[in-house]
């Protein structure tokens, strides 16, 4: 429990009750000293720190860039998706939360034990299948007289944005997820024990004109064998233990020194009015800036490499580096 931060004047008042009696220090002691109890809920036990959980968080921030881009593209109208919220809840809680009829994915995600539950709001799950079948997306709420046809054709949609999923959890262990069941009822659902936590990851969403919310829940029985790597001490620890592998240096070195590169050579400049560009003949002739004793510039991506003097190597156009150019533009001047 955090200290409380008097103000002046509440410090003020401590002491002069202390000093006129008001007020016994021992008896403060004696307060101090007891034991204070703290009501614990057994049913909404926090089995995951704050430093766990910013984990899970960064995780799914990724997978809803991830799926912003795969629903583009798919649907190819405006999407937006981001992370809402991220909490641990008793499983009880959030089967109570959600519709009593709506779109469910359960997903099996080998190497790790248990599964994970995807709940689509029906006016996104619905608005997704409009725009599938060529509508403008107004998300019609009917989950509970789906067709076969409907039902199919989210359950492709949904399947396929699997590699999302898949690249958001690289960073911490590879997975392979598999669509096992597509439910509108969370009432038959039955996963974890009611009193188990989860971890629900509630992503905002919006397809068009249509809103609502993309909620995952993740049973604490599928993040037990990496919540180690959940921690920001095993990063740290994992970059400190990094080595360059024998060789990569010079490999990378070596295919620096193999890649091409445009050089140009600056012969001069100079400025003239708009009237004499648009009368410019055969013939004419234009007086640069630069003196035929001065060195030219030679240049990679407009940035001023060295002098040169110009020439000819086998019947070539050639120049002869003088010096390297350090600091300062020379072009400018």
């Amino acid at each position: 429990m955090a200290d409380e931060i008097l103000s002046q004047n509440e410090i003020d008042a401590l002491l002069s009750a202390l000093s006129s009696g008001e007020m016994d220090a021992n008896q403060l002691k004696q307060d101090e000293a007891t034991n204070k109890v703290r009501v614990y809920d057994f049913k909404r036990a926090l089995r995951f720190s704050k430093d766990q959980i910013r984990s899970i968080s960064r995780i799914h921030e990724n997978f809803a860039r991830l799926l912003t881009t795969y629903f583009s593209a798919q649907l190819r109208t405006y999407v937006h998706i981001s992370v809402a919220s991220v909490d641990q809840i008793p499983y009880e809680e959030f089967i109570r939360s959600i519709p009593t009829m709506t779109i469910l994915n359960i997903y099996s995600m080998s190497p790790l034990e248990g599964r994970i539950i995807f709940e689509f709001n029906p006016n996104i799950a619905y608005a997704m299948l409009e725009r599938m079948l060529g509508g403008k997306g107004g998300g019609v709420n009917k989950v509970d007289s789906l067709t076969e046809i409907e039902s199919t054709l989210m359950t492709q949609l949904f399947e396929n944005g699997l590699d999302n999923l898949r690249e958001a959890w690289a960073s911490f262990v590879d997975i392979d997820p598999i669509l096992e069941e597509f439910e509108v009822n969370p009432q038959f659902l039955q996963l974890v024990s009611p009193n188990e936590t989860v971890v629900v990851v509630s992503l905002d969403t919006t397809i068009g004109e249509s809103s609502g919310m993309i909620n995952i829940c993740i049973p604490h029985v599928v993040l037990e064998p990496i919540i180690p790597k959940l921690s920001v001490h095993y990063w740290m620890q994992t970059e400190k233990n990094k080595e360059r592998k024998p060789g990569e240096y010079d490999k990378l070195t070596k295919n620096l020194e193999g890649a091409t590169l445009d050089m140009q050579v600056l012969l001069g400049k100079t400025s003239i009015t708009m009237n004499d560009l648009l009368n410019l003949q055969k013939n004419d002739v234009m007086q640069l800036s630069q003196s035929i004793t001065d060195p030219l510039v030679m240049m990679a991506d407009q940035e001023p490499l060295f002098y040169v003097q110009p020439g000819k190597k086998k019947n070539k156009l050639a120049v002869q580096i003088l010096e390297e150019i350090k600091g300062g533009n020379p072009i400018d001047e």
